[in-house]
């Protein structure tokens, strides 16, 4: 396969989407005054629905979050409430793409947790989690909800596993290990039936997730893989690099051949990572460069020269990460196709950028809002792990938003059995499955050993003073007779 080296300059042509422009929003609908983390993890730190816009947090003793309602921009409260259950920092944050009121975290405590917020936000800091899923060995960085299944989230950890929990039970069903080192980005096709990953080994392998089996895997020379996102229904991947004069870069990938990129790109020599974000209903990629300004833009097109340069969309304030808001959560009135929650750590500050159509006519424009993946789950947990693959169902921008999904995520609820042996309950003292379990485990017993002492103390205490009382009643007694 030949592969095609690209020039980033403009080559105009006709496209609906060739004049798409940055704007970003006043200052007054910003979010201002939030600690963000200082974390260098390469993540977003920062997650947005149609409801709230959470933002991994700087925090001293374990991992917190905010959660904000993304009505309510503007100074945040230095003492606004925070989800702060985790006992090491939050690396990775996301919404539950059809239940809006539930989000999962992954943390350096190497645990995964599910919280559910309640509505119009957070009134008091939250410690208890609808859930604690614990499996991995080590931290875990990374977390993505499947596209169209309900209840099943995939974990990256530092253990080089990803594992597939099952919400509905509470419980790890499946888990692949065919990595060699840390996985650093995972992107699942339409219909969820296959995951790409990129990892620290620099291969790009594309995953049947329900078998672990490896489908396909590159190690290109050419192109150090760093992050890689399916782009939608087009049987291609995109991911961003860097070349082998560490310049950064952009490779085009057929999934069903990865022995070579279809395309290469250079983009510029800054070191920053590239952090790609497609749009499927308008073909159209950006390129977000951590540590600096700039967001470029293209189009994708199944015909060569496939990839086509639009315009870049530019700031003097570096972005440590973005959020992107889903379509429902538009503003279809003002063309607006795809909106960024910019994170600026140095100002503390969140800055929404609209990518905007520019178009005369205010009438809703369908060529720009075809249907579009909307808030209903395709099947459950268990109809995906059957084996069974659904598309996305589809939902109309036109009337605005209106959610149809009146399902209620629930936390399964566990019956406690106990078998009690010589008055020791066996299924509530089951050892450690991993080594913070059992540091966990340790200290909690060692803190109920110091409260069992301390009650030990209390009470020789206690009996040493009945002792007395009692002597001196025996003492007294005789006396009162005599008399």
């Amino acid at each position: 396969m030949t592969v095609t080296k690209m020039s980033w300059r403009p080559t105009y042509r006709s496209s609906k989407f060739r004049n798409v422009y940055g704007k970003v929003a006043n200052r007054e609908h910003c979010f201002d005054g939030i600690p963000i983390t200082k974390n260098v993890h390469d993540n977003h730190f920062c997650a947005v629905n149609a409801k709230f816009l959470a933002i991994v947090t700087e925090s001293a003793g374990g991992g917190s979050f905010i959660v904000i309602p993304v009505s309510q921009a503007g100074r945040i409260d230095p003492h606004h409430p925070k989800v702060c259950g985790h006992q090491g920092n939050v690396l990775d944050i996301k919404w539950n793409p059809f239940f809006e009121n539930i989000i999962a975290s992954c943390s350096e405590d190497s645990s995964v947790r599910v919280w559910e917020i309640p509505e119009g936000g957070l009134r008091r800091n939250m410690t208890e989690a609808m859930m604690e899923l614990y499996g991995h060995s080590r931290r875990v960085g990374l977390i993505e909800w499947h596209p169209t299944s309900s209840g099943i989230l995939f974990s990256a950890g530092y253990d080089y596993k990803i594992l597939i929990w099952n919400l509905e039970i509470g419980e790890p069903v499946k888990m692949i290990d065919c990595h060699s080192d840390v996985i650093v980005c995972m992107s699942f096709n339409t219909d969820g039936s296959l995951l790409a990953t990129s990892c620290k080994d620099r291969k790009l392998r594309v995953i049947e997730p329900r078998s672990g089996r490896v489908l396909q895997h590159a190690s290109c020379k050419n192109h150090r893989v760093n992050r890689v996102v399916f782009l939608g229904n087009m049987k291609r991947l995109l991911t961003t690099g860097v070349s082998r004069w560490n310049t950064r870069q952009i490779a085009l990938w057929d999934q069903e051949d990865l022995s070579m990129p279809m395309v290469e790109e250079e983009i510029d020599g800054l070191s920053g990572l590239l952090f790609p974000f497609y749009d499927a209903d308008t073909h159209m990629l950006y390129l977000a460069g951590k540590g600096d300004g700039n967001i470029r833009y293209y189009e994708i097109t199944t015909e060569k020269p496939y990839l086509q340069y639009l315009m870049e969309f530019r700031s003097p304030a570096p972005q440590k990460g973005l959020g992107v808001m889903p379509k429902h959560g538009l503003d279809v009135t003002a063309c607006e196709v795809f909106r960024f929650y910019k994170l600026v750590t140095l100002k503390g500050l969140i800055e929404p950028i609209s990518m905007i159509v520019p178009r005369r006519s205010e009438t809703y424009q369908e060529d720009i809002y075809p249907m579009t993946a909307g808030t209903e789950p395709a099947l459950s947990a268990n109809d995906w792990l059957s084996g069974i693959n659904r598309d996305p169902v589809l939902m109309s921008l036109k009337k605005g938003y209106q959610k149809p999904n009146q399902l209620v995520f629930k936390a399964p609820v566990k019956e406690k059995k106990g078998v009690v042996v010589n008055g020791i309950d066996l299924l509530e003292n089951v050892p450690p499955r991993t080594e913070n379990e059992l540091l966990r485990m340790f200290f909690r017993q060692q803190e109920e050993l110091r409260k069992l002492k301390e009650e030990l103390n209390t009470k020789d205490v206690k009996i040493r003073q009945l002792e007395l009382e009692l002597n001196n009643l025996r003492n007294v007694s005789p006396i009162g007779n005599n008399v």
